[in-house]
């Protein structure tokens, strides 16, 4: 990696730039200024239940001391094993408040993946939900490193920890000690939190997050989807994904009433929509992983209720024009695709319409645009470049891989330096592994994974677009088109589709709807109707298990 150039110093700034900033003076901050401000939470029972900053700064201040009582400091690494609770949202600000760093686990790894996370980021101490009992018992052993175990939940689940270390209750340590006295003036390079990568290969890497970091992009989150205080921002997404997104940070940072929905499951569509309209929920994370079941139980209503003025940041995957569509035309809400990865905290672009390219396009033409993974915020550097590592023009067509470099970029993973050295060029960008190109008007458009992309006799076939093709098919309810080896082309497109009951979708009339779209030569082979498309840990489609599974597909018969 290319040494940094040396920084040229003007005149001095007179203004308080020796202040840090960190995640703790956003809560204080919120606390002072937002105090009032409602903060959302469904409880064990099911039953929703409120609080405010103030009370919540309270209780962080008290956990704060607690850690420090328990011997947590500087340099700790505490693990979080937690639902989308307040619990789970203190943690955020409490952790990091005595300059230990949260290690955000997530509960749907595989148990030595999980086991190797906890392990790798050295934590010692996990915060852990009593319903996940079964999950920590069968860690327990794997993890002989871990002194103490902080239960969240009644005081009777304790007795379900018996034979664990360290074994304590978290609301009775808040009730056992009086708020942090001395806030350390903690420097704004320590990494507030932790989060590890979940790919299809490799042992997850980590990524630690700068309070710095952190609270650049909560301010680019908050900017550029115009998050303020009126909004009542839910957090739909597990929140330990990338920190739900960033966005308990920004709807801190702007004081916005915040909806913690708790332990919910993607057979909880029903009610994750009723707490949308009781709530008055006007912004939240999402991922078509969780909007397709939503937007098919909205269906199912005799009467669809209204959902003007929510807007959904879509991550994760491209989500589908149909969907976005179905969801505005059906409810008003409106489905805002986002970009970004684990190693880039993670947003990197928003899709908005910019006026004047609103003025420039047809009503289909905005709807197509919905494809795109929109404008890069400011303070991201990107560059697309082709195999050899050069840069390709922005014209709208020429693709490469998109590599990506900023403040609350990675630029190194935690003790990996083999992920390290393969992971990053020479001027310190990310290889983001997305092959991708910018349209003359600035919006990013991401093509395929570097891994995905179907090679076929020498020309490259999108599979993200031919599968937002698939989901605008009445009757289709999920699809996915894979590259599989071939004895003449070296791959060729699989297209595996799920379709409602009753549907009357055929081999036919998908290949019909496909060929207003794409040449002959793109069409996928073969097509196949399936129960149901492997996903991974986070969600996404799991690409890598069904090329394997699928591999022999086009394979002559021996």
């Amino acid at each position: 990696m290319a040494a940094e150039p040396p920084l040229v110093h003007g005149a001095p700034s007179t203004m308080g730039d020796h202040e840090q900033l960190t995640t703790t003076r956003m809560l204080r901050d919120a606390a002072r200024s937002f105090g009032d401000q409602q903060i959302s939470y469904r409880d064990d029972s099911g039953q929703w239940q409120s609080t405010d900053y103030a009370a919540t700064w309270d209780r962080v201040l008290r956990m704060g001391s607690a850690l420090e009582g328990l011997g947590i400091g500087p340099d700790s690494r505490v693990g979080v094993l937690l639902w989308n609770s307040l619990e789970h949202y203190e943690s955020y600000f409490s952790i990091p408040l005595v300059g230990a760093t949260m290690i955000q686990l997530n509960m749907r790894l595989a148990p030595a993946d999980l086991a190797y996370v906890i392990e790798h980021s050295g934590a010692a101490t996990l915060i852990v939900d009593h319903t996940l009992l079964r999950l920590a018992q069968g860690l327990k052993d794997h993890i002989p490193q871990v002194t103490q175990w902080i239960v969240v939940g009644p005081d009777s689940s304790l007795e379900q920890f018996d034979g664990f270390p360290g074994v304590s209750s978290y609301e009775q340590l808040i009730a056992g000690y009086q708020p942090l006295a001395q806030i350390p003036n903690m420097a704004e390079t320590t990494a507030s939190a932790a989060c590890y990568t979940t790919g299809t290969t490799g042992r997850p890497k980590g990524v630690f997050l700068s309070h710095r970091s952190v609270w650049l992009h909560a301010m680019a989150v908050s900017t550029n989807s115009g998050l303020t205080g009126a909004d009542k921002v839910m957090m739909l997404t597990p929140m330990f994904h990338v920190q739900c997104w960033g966005l308990p940070f920004a709807a801190t940072a702007v004081g916005a009433q915040m909806v913690l929905p708790g332990r919910f499951t993607l057979d909880d569509m029903d009610m994750l929509t009723e707490a949308i309209l009781e709530q008055h929920v006007t912004l939240a994370p999402a991922a078509p992983a969780i909007l397709m079941p939503m937007l098919r139980s909205l269906k199912r209503m005799d009467t669809p209720p209204r959902l003007d003025g929510l807007r959904f940041l879509c991550g994760a995957s491209e989500p589908p024009v149909s969907m976005m569509r179905a969801f505005h035309e059906l409810t008003g809400a409106e489905v805002i695709h986002a970009y970004g990865a684990t190693e880039t905290s993670p947003v990197v672009s928003l899709n908005w319409m910019k006026p004047s390219v609103a003025s420039k396009v047809s009503e289909e033409e905005a709807w197509e645009m919905r494809k795109y993974q929109g404008l890069v915020v400011a303070g991201v550097d990107l560059k697309i470049v082709d195999p050899a590592g050069e840069e390709v023009p922005n014209d709208g067509s020429t693709a490469g891989e998109v590599r990506l470099r900023g403040p609350w970029i990675v630029s190194s993973y935690a003790d990996n330096p083999e992920a390290t050295e393969a992971g990053f060029d020479e001027e310190g960008y990310w290889c983001s592994g997305d092959v991708g190109y910018l349209n003359e008007h600035g919006y990013l458009k991401i093509t395929d994974r570097l891994k995905d992309v179907i090679k076929s006799g020498g020309e490259w076939i999108s599979s993200i677009d031919m599968e937002n093709r698939l989901m605008a098919l009445d009757g289709v309810v999920e699809a996915t088109v894979i590259g599989v080896p071939h004895p003449k082309w070296q791959e060729r497109p699989l297209a595996l589709v799920v379709t409602s009951e009753g549907s009357d979708v055929t081999d036919a009339s998908v290949r019909e709807h496909l060929a207003d779209a794409f040449a002959e030569w793109q069409m996928p082979d073969e097509i196949r109707f399936i129960d149901e498309i492997a996903r991974t840990s986070v969600g996404k489609i799991n690409k890598k298990k069904l090329r394997d599974e699928y591999s022999d597909a086009y394979q002559p018969e021996s």
